[in-house]
């Protein structure tokens, strides 16, 4: 498998323009993310993936976590690996200043995911879920909860998971059964006993630190009935005393881990919480609002997500991109010089290199972008806030779209080779599948975008963000067009579609609305660098965008169909005929 070269220029380039780091750092809440420092974050942990957690990826795949004795341990290198990112800071870029980490705005924090998990996707899911849960205790927890917790969460010191998924309780949370008892009198007095089992647990078990944080949707006695009767609470791994030593482990282990696809190196566990019925847990805010707190963390879980369909497509790229270098293969078609040349003088696989850069660089800006609009929205910008919220299912669902196709066009570049393990390009596409799945299926975010986000100040949110892109861009006649047919799609299924008809064609929508922003996107990258910015990508630059805006706005266009042509025909063939 070849090395991870951190794209820097491109990073930095979505950063200052899409993201606009410039503006949020003239905010008295994020000054500290100037210039020079920004750059020394992409830069230093760029070098730090790719020095530190790249080399893992490969062995991470073939020799996966395995459970012995009730502890996960993971392959030689990981731990040192682990500690490395402690100890240079990288898991508190974001965290609260006021627990030990460094304030900065979640873009830089994307940053840091986006090399990390290019260089070893299955790895950063480890400090991926602590920052959930970091941010969930930090709305929701109380004072002494988060005087306890948040410090060694902030310096990854300790991990976090979030414990949601039961065997029948996937999408539908509110089926979830782990209960939770007041415990009455005794040494945990006020805390809860808590009983049940969870599933697709990442990093629920493993021996990198010290003590996990689970966070465990559970239900009281007498609880009503669904999502409106579930509470949040804090099951560590080691009881945690008043001093913030540890004490005793808890009732709460892993029973086994999922034999998978993909992702081998991340420990995906079934864990048993209170076999001997004394697992104790803290209740984090108020009884049945836990499923509000645990989507405090979900938002930007799903963006991170969507960080992961970059990642892995970047990675893609870079592996493809080498190999179409080194194989020789044939002459090039029509061309008197018979010699066989590179592949990539091949105009097929010009296009797809080309496509590949192109989705990956327009994924990554509309990643940058959504990122800049939540920090507006943490300093109070309540547009910026509703569109970050617009485009959460957009990133999130799009992005990890994306990356499933690059690395699949990664592996047809290879040829023979890219269908072998041994090259590493099938790893990639393994190691991606899961992204449209987990956080909420990618049919799930684009439900979301037609039903809750297009409901947003009336669909003011949408429909403001679609008359930006078509005024902005006026001059490129096919975004235009995209633009105004997904304006059009969104007033429909706001004013006239029933819901069948809008779930029927959420998904195309959805895809609609990504490349749009996107394109867009990749238009202000392109007038920045010809105004100099980024000369380092001043050749590069202004053909993928052309390549994005003549190539892929056109077939985003072509979904039309499937966005209005409702549920009618969906619901011809009953559900027997489909075998």
């Amino acid at each position: 498998m070849l090395d991870y070269t951190p794209p820097t220029q491109d990073q930095l380039l979505a950063i200052r323009v899409n993201a606009g780091i410039e503006e949020l750092a003239a905010s008295e809440k994020f000054a500290a993310a100037e210039a020079d420092l920004v750059e020394a974050i992409v830069d230093g942990v760029g070098q730090f993936a790719a020095g530190e957690f790249a080399p893992l990826n490969r062995i991470g795949d073939l020799e996966g976590a395995k459970l012995e004795n009730g502890v996960v341990r993971l392959p030689e290198g990981f731990a040192e690996a682990y500690e490395a990112y402690i100890e240079q800071g990288w898991n508190a870029i974001a965290s609260p200043e006021e627990f030990g980490g460094q304030g900065m705005p979640f873009t830089l924090a994307c940053n840091v995911l986006e090399n990390l998990g290019s260089a070893n996707m299955a790895f950063t899911l480890l400090p991926m879920l602590s920052v959930g849960a970091i941010e969930a205790l930090e709305h929701h927890g109380s004072d002494a909860q988060k005087s306890m917790y948040l410090p060694d969460l902030v310096s990854g010191k300790w991990s976090g998971t979030m414990n949601l998924t039961e065997p029948q309780a996937g999408s539908d949370v509110g089926a979830l059964r782990a209960t939770a008892t007041p415990i009455e009198d005794g040494e945990h007095a006020g805390k809860y006993l808590i009983q049940g089992q969870k599933i697709y647990i990442t990093w629920g078990e493993h021996d990198l630190a010290e003590n996990i944080v689970h966070l465990v949707l559970a239900r009281l006695p007498d609880a009503p009935e669904g999502s409106r009767g579930i509470s949040l609470f804090i099951v560590p791994k080691y009881h945690v005393n008043a001093d913030g030593s540890l004490g005793p482990k808890n009732d709460v282990r892993c029973v086994s881990l999922e034999h998978k696809l993909g992702i081998n190196a991340s420990p995906t566990c079934v864990m048993s919480y209170g076999d001997n019925g004394e697992c104790v847990g803290e209740l984090v805010g108020a009884e049945n609002r836990g499923l509000a707190a645990m989507f405090t963390m979900m938002n930007n879980a799903r963006i991170n997500v969507g960080n992961q369909g970059v990642q892995i497509a970047e990675r893609a790229t870079q592996q493809a991109v080498y190999y179409a270098r080194d194989r020789v293969q044939s002459a090039r078609a029509g061309s008197p010089d018979k010699n066989p040349v590179a592949i990539i003088e091949h105009a097929d696989v010009r296009r797809m290199l080309l496509r590949m850069k192109a989705l990956t660089e327009g994924s990554r800006a509309l990643l940058y972008y959504c990122a800049g609009q939540v920090d507006r929205g943490t300093l109070g910008d309540e547009n910026a806030k509703a569109r970050g919220e617009v485009l959460v299912p957009l990133i999130k669902a799009w992005g990890t779209d994306i990356g499933i196709e690059v690395a699949s066009l990664g592996i047809q570049i290879h040829g023979g080779m890219g269908f072998v393990e041994e090259t590493g390009a099938a790893q990639h596409w393994r190691d991606s599948r899961i992204a449209p799945i987990y956080e909420g299926t990618n049919g799930i975010q684009a439900a979301d975008l037609v039903t809750r986000k297009l409901g947003l100040a009336n669909g003011d949110a949408v429909l403001s963000l679609l008359s930006e892109i078509a005024r902005e861009c006026s001059d490129e006649p096919a975004l235009v067009a995209l633009a105004q047919d997904c304006a059009a799609i969104a007033e429909w299924m706001r004013d006239e579609a029933s819901l069948d008809d809008k779930l029927a064609g959420s998904v195309p929508f959805c895809t609609m609305m990504a490349v749009a922003v996107a394109a867009w996107q990749l238009t202000k990258q392109a007038q920045a660098v010809a105004s100099g910015d980024a000369p380092a990508l001043a050749q590069t630059k202004p053909v993928t965008t052309r390549f994005f805006l003549d190539r892929i706005v056109p077939e985003a266009s072509g979904l039309k169909a499937g966005a209005t042509g409702g549920a009618e025909l969906l619901y011809e063939l009953p559900a027997s005929a489909f075998a």
